[in-house]
């Protein structure tokens, strides 16, 4: 399935991310790419909220991967931009969260492209300040329940 959502503001964009998740299932793998500032965070927020987690949710820059374990599934949040290698994801334990039983959000994931499985679903958020400074074009790649998650 491919899905374009336009977005025009901070609360569009976690709306469209934690309607997105509602739909989520144990083992998916959600890759999350956009440049700097295009709202990466915002989206793993709204996210999180759509697993019913109720933690504070914090983008994991400078320690790589935040758990949360509060939801209907466990929430795996990776941002990965720090990353010099694949053989730190090695270190990590990453199969443990790959292929256990919460979902995985990857921020920079083209980064440990050598590891992402093929069915992993793609998640481009892209900035067009001609149509204003908020505004955001997600595209979603892969097999999500979104329809269903919309009812």
């Amino acid at each position: 399935m491919n899905i374009i959502k336009e977005s025009f503001n901070i609360k569009e964009t976690a709306e469209f991310a934690k309607e997105i998740a509602k739909g989520a299932k144990a083992g998916q793998i959600y890759l999350l790419s956009g440049d700097l500032g295009t709202g990466k965070t915002v989206f793993a927020k709204g996210f999180a909220e759509g697993l019913e987690v109720d933690e504070i949710v914090n983008s994991p820059t400078f320690t790589i991967l935040q758990t949360y374990e509060s939801g209907r599934l466990p929430l795996y949040h990776f941002d990965v931009y720090r990353i010099g290698d694949e053989e730190e994801m090695y270190e990590l334990g990453y199969e443990e969260y790959f292929f256990g039983k919460g979902v995985c959000l990857i921020e920079w994931a083209e980064l440990i492209e050598g590891l992402i499985p093929e069915d992993a679903i793609q998640i481009l958020i892209e900035k067009d300040l001609e149509k204003g400074f908020d505004y955001r074009t997600i595209s979603v790649k892969g097999d999500v329940d979104y329809e269903a998650s919309c009812s």
